[in-house]
């Protein structure tokens, strides 16, 4: 399994505005500098996270994005879907299934939707202030 861009730059953006909360809203630009991001492509991005409620957006000259929610509210496995799509281990995990011929009687299927489960409850239980305190521990 691998990360898309739009996922690993999205997530990114969404950790510096938690490192910025409650600091009023951050301009596009200032995220795209501090990420060293294309500032139109987190535009795509904050798109996608502003309509279903990660962020919002403060119109105006002192305006830019916030974090909808507390950091510890928002969690990766959630993010890693809105921009990735359903986290699966293997094709035959999708609704509808698909994928393989062999999906039917796979001695694999029952392994891949393990490991599926176990990695989207992980992703669940990490927040935006557990990368946080993640990223100062790892200061130390």
């Amino acid at each position: 399994m691998k990360l898309s861009t739009r996922c690993r730059y999205g997530i990114h953006a969404m950790v510096d505005l938690a490192q910025h909360y409650g600091q009023g809203p951050q301009s596009l630009r200032e995220i795209a500098e501090r990420q060293e991001v294309s500032e139109m492509f987190l535009e795509q991005i904050f798109g996608a996270l502003r309509r279903e409620g990660f962020v919002e957006s403060v119109r105006g000259a002192q305006g830019g994005y916030l974090l909808a929610k507390p950091p510890g509210e928002i969690t990766i496995g959630a993010l890693m879907r809105l921009l990735d799509g359903p986290i699966l281990m293997a094709d035959c995990m999708a609704e509808g299934g698909g994928g393989c011929n062999r999906s039917e009687g796979c001695p694999s299927k029952a392994a891949w939707a393990r490991l599926t489960r176990y990695f989207n409850q992980m992703a669940d239980s990490i927040t935006l202030e557990d990368m946080l305190s993640d990223e100062e521990s790892d200061k130390e």
